[in-house]
């Protein structure tokens, strides 16, 4: 009989050539599928919620695979850290039915975008955040930010390689929010085009560094053409950060203090 299971995944995506398998490259999906089948002792095969890109990070990946291996949650959770590399790692394990799919259960997805914006770079935020050395005006791109949330064809930020049928997307929030040196920009949508979110937060950052007005955002989606967008932004600050599901499925919620902790350091 066989089993599907869901897994909370971790990562820090700077060795990786993104979340899917790629001939001749290391992915987040072959590292977490060789430690999950010396577990099971047979092949595993994972889908993930979101295909993750080239450099980008996640902090709470969710994954589904099916299984005849009979094992307890902590057996899979620490076995199969045992044989992940220190910047993978398995957050949480939960048997789901058979209906659950990782990505097309998913109600909802959140990225959130890392800047440390202050005048010299940062050793320990490298690969982890982009570094702004310029003052950003928050209230300005909170302005832009406002003209691209509801439902939109978003042509205008997917990237020429996107393959999705249809460009309409509904985008559900879009924050912007400052804690001292740091930005963090949180996008939340029902699903994301091929570079969506990155495209977004080069629009926002053209904002805030005043290059262009806050109504440059609705000119652009208005346009429904790439060729009309500011550049995209850099996949360093860019993470995975929740997936939304039905709470019958029964996956575990974050931690209530989650959203700030990797970014604000502790009183």
């Amino acid at each position: 009989m066989r089993r599907r299971i869901a897994v909370g995944i971790e990562y820090e995506g700077s060795a990786y050539c993104g979340w899917q398998v790629q001939s001749g490259a290391p992915s987040v999906q072959s590292a977490l599928q060789a430690a999950l089948s010396r577990i099971a002792d047979e092949p595993i095969a994972l889908v993930c919620a979101g295909r993750t890109d080239s450099g980008v990070h996640a902090y709470a990946q969710v994954a589904h695979f099916d299984t005849s291996a009979v094992r307890r949650r902590h057996a899979w959770l620490l076995g199969a850290n045992n044989y992940l590399a220190p910047d993978i790692s398995l957050r949480w394990v939960c048997p789901v039915p058979a209906h659950f799919h990782a990505r097309y259960s998913a109600l909802a997805r959140t990225y959130r975008y890392l800047i440390i914006n202050r005048p010299t770079r940062s050793a320990l935020a490298a690969g982890r955040a982009l570094a702004v050395y310029q003052p950003l005006d928050l209230a300005a791109m909170e302005r832009g930010a406002r003209d691209l949330v509801g439902e939109h064809d978003f042509s205008a930020f997917r990237s020429s390689e996107c393959q999705a049928r249809s460009p309409v997307r509904q985008l559900r929030a879009l924050r912007v929010q400052r804690s001292g040196q740091w930005l963090a920009i949180d996008i939340t949508a029902n699903a994301f085009l091929h570079h969506m979110a990155r495209n977004i937060v080069g629009l926002l950052l053209a904002i805030g560094l005043q290059r262009v007005p806050p109504e440059r955002a609705r000119i652009q989606l208005q346009s429904r053409r790439r060729s009309e967008g500011e550049a995209t932004a850099a996949a360093v600050g860019l993470y995975l950060w929740r997936v939304d599901y039905a709470p019958q499925f029964g996956l575990p919620e974050l931690e209530p203090d989650a959203d700030w902790a990797m970014i604000e350091p502790p009183a």
